[in-house]
């Protein structure tokens, strides 16, 4: 059964009703068939600077939500950079280290339970590795892609540059697709892609990260073999993962919908579930994971 306005950026259903009871005939099956345990949680989150929500106290609250693979983004350190009552946060996992050659900016990380896994952390550009910005790992099934995608700025200063960095991992994920890989990307896409995934879309036409040139780079993700699991599995859910720290927009819940999973159309099959876990605090971004029985 394909989602709706996921695939080719396809609006819902003109029978609403129909919609439902189908929905409902899918989700008996996710719900009522023989229970078996989640085999595989990942988590992705901005988390701001590293440091910082170390700081704040958030490792715990992230830490139950019992990730097998933790992917962050924006983490702004290198390991070496920790104080020492930091260090040892990640006990528990193993970790892979992007951070961006500038200090102090950009950066991502991977944490995983068990054996380190085979790892890539380049897109074959020196313009977008400098920036620390991917880790891609090979697991038995599948391929997971750790992004943390440019932001266009306000000024669209760098909206060349996101623009070129979505062409350059979606060639890279089309030659897997063309090998039989299955992928998943996840981490802050810094775009919302249609007017359900933020507050204010009309007064945000011309903001970077609501551009139809942006948007249209997601649409052709999709039209490229991904489907954004969590629109999927929700097709009309209103939630955020982004809030500017100004305004209380937190708090009022003017939000915006960054953060995405996109999974192989072949992953489909696999996928249980999405939480937007937006009640963990310590960030401008929430965590999100993706369930998957493997």
């Amino acid at each position: 059964m394909e989602g709706w306005g996921c695939l080719g950026g396809r609006s819902p259903p003109k029978h609403p009703q129909f919609a439902i009871e189908l929905r409902n005939f899918y989700l008996y099956f996710m719900v009522f068939a023989p229970e078996e345990e989640i085999e595989m949680r990942i988590t992705t989150w901005n988390v701001n600077g590293l440091r910082a929500v170390l700081n704040k106290g958030a490792w715990e609250p992230l830490n139950k939500i019992g990730a097998d693979i933790l992917c962050l983004q924006e983490i702004k350190t290198r390991p070496d950079q920790l104080p020492p009552d930091q260090a040892g946060f990640h006990a528990d996992y193993n970790a892979i280290w992007n951070p961006a050659t500038k200090p102090g900016y950009s950066g991502v990380a991977t944490f995983l339970r068990g054996e380190l896994p085979q790892q890539n952390l380049s897109l074959g550009d020196e313009a977008f590795d400098a920036e620390g910005r991917v880790i891609e790992t090979k697991f038995g099934m599948f391929r997971l892609f750790n992004i943390y995608f440019p932001n266009g700025q306000r000024d669209q200063g760098r909206l060349t540059y996101k623009l070129d960095f979505y062409a350059k991992l979606l060639e890279l994920c089309d030659l897997l697709h063309s090998e039989g890989e299955k992928v998943i990307i996840c981490g802050d896409f810094n775009t919302a892609h249609n007017e359900i995934d933020l507050r204010n879309p009309k007064s945000n036409q011309t903001t970077s990260g609501f551009l139809p040139e942006e948007r249209a780079w997601i649409d052709r993700y999709l039209e490229h073999g991904f489907v954004d699991a969590y629109r999927y599995l929700y097709p009309y859910r209103v939630q955020y993962t982004w809030w500017t720290y100004i305004s209380n927009a937190r708090q009022r819940n003017v939000g915006w919908r960054l953060d995405y999973f996109l999974v192989s159309e072949s992953l489909l099959p696999y996928v249980r579930d999405v939480v937007i876990h937006d009640d963990v605090l310590g960030s401008d971004h929430c965590p999100v994971s993706l369930d998957l029985d493997i």
